[in-house]
């Protein structure tokens, strides 16, 4: 929330929605191959930002805990990165893939193949299952 005292956040809000499949996007977040810090990160980088207003790896990284209002470090950031990396849900962009700092594009693919928990009989929220 802004005030006029607080400065606007670094990233606006998106100007529309994302154009990514809710199915892929809702198996993503559900993929048991990934740490719910690599699903934070992916659910960030999902909801899309506005022509030129995409922040890179090493931007995201440098946000002081502060500014984050979070207790993640730096190399528990970077190691999320590699997780999502290694499974295929970021790629690095081809203009910037220069290591450190690059922009990484988001593919939702790999959620085909996510690791789902299987549903038991007797799991529901209901005594009969459902």
């Amino acid at each position: 929330m802004s005030t006029p005292d607080t400065p606007p956040p670094r990233w606006p809000l998106p100007p529309a929605p994302p154009a990514h499949d809710p199915v892929l996007f809702a198996r993503a977040m559900r993929d048991m191959r990934l740490t719910w810090r690599a699903r934070g990160i992916l659910a960030e980088l999902s909801v899309g930002y506005g022509p030129g207003q995409d922040p890179t790896i090493s931007e995201l990284v440098a946000l002081n805990r502060d500014e984050r209002l979070a207790a993640e470090g730096r190399e528990a950031f970077r190691t999320a990165v590699r997780e999502l990396r290694g499974l295929g849900y970021l790629t690095p962009d081809a203009t910037t893939a220069s290591g450190v700092g690059e922009r990484l594009i988001v593919d939702l693919a790999p959620a085909a193949e996510a690791w789902l928990i299987p549903q038991h009989p007797g799991f529901g929220l209901y005594v009969d299952g459902s």
